[in-house]
């Protein structure tokens, strides 16, 4: 008798145990990641304009590292001053394209992410598309920096000649007339990214030379100075 109530109790205690680990998060709630952020300082950037696209990419496998990064982030959180500059932007174009909306890929990363990235490049030739930790990361890490693109009503991305994460010279701005003479991307592809950072740098964003996607809002130097990581 003892046996069969030890037993009956061990397997009520794993389906207790299944039933707690299956239950998803409420919809609307948020996770652990996105509650250390806003503890952090950083905001959802659709409290600013809720008309802004999110995709983050590194909540999926499609990305460099080939890994899902992003566990439990599907908000994308800037500071507070970038995240007010990117609503400018995505007015701005509204203003000069109404059938266009800005879509953001990625935003503040904290640090621990920042670690898996460059220990994915660290001992190659792309080592120097992604900051190092060690230096104290990169602009996104700080919530100063945005990755992001251009798409239509439906949501589907406009033609930028590469996909968002390419690391090579096809991503690089400073070479886009020689890129669409060669063939390499259209000119059309030219002219919407051209579009994209007149309306980032409306708003006080910097374009980044050796990513399209790209763009700071502050300097790396006053980001250390005046502001804390994101950890």
């Amino acid at each position: 008798m003892r046996h069969l109530f030890t037993t009956l109790l061990l397997a009520a205690s794993l389906s207790a145990l299944c039933l707690t680990a299956a239950t998803p998060r409420k919809q609307g709630a948020k996770s652990k990641t996105e509650l250390s952020m806003e503890r952090q300082g950083m905001v959802d950037i659709h409290t600013k304009d809720n008309t802004i696209r999110v995709s983050l990419m590194y909540a999926r496998a499609d990305n460099f590292t080939g890994q899902v990064l992003y566990t439990d982030l599907s908000r994308a959180y800037l500071h507070p001053k970038a995240a007010a500059a990117l609503a400018k932007a995505q007015k701005r174009l509204k203003q000069l394209r109404p059938d266009l909306s800005l879509k953001v890929y990625d935003a503040a990363r904290p640090m621990s992410i920042q670690q898996k990235m460059w220990d994915k490049v660290k001992n190659t030739k792309k080592y120097f598309y992604v900051s190092n930790p060690a230096r104290g990361g990169g602009l996104h890490n700080y919530g100063m920096a945005v990755d992001l693109t251009l798409c239509d009503a439906k949501g589907d991305t406009l033609d930028m000649g590469t996909k968002i994460d390419y690391m090579g010279a096809a991503a690089h701005i400073d070479r886009e007339a020689a890129l669409v003479k060669s063939g390499r991307i259209s000119r059309q592809a030219q002219k919407n990214r051209e579009l994209l950072r007149q309306v980032m740098r409306y708003a006080g964003f910097r374009p980044l030379r050796t990513e399209w996607w790209h763009f700071n809002f502050i300097s790396r130097a006053t980001a250390k100075k005046y502001y804390k990581v994101i950890r």
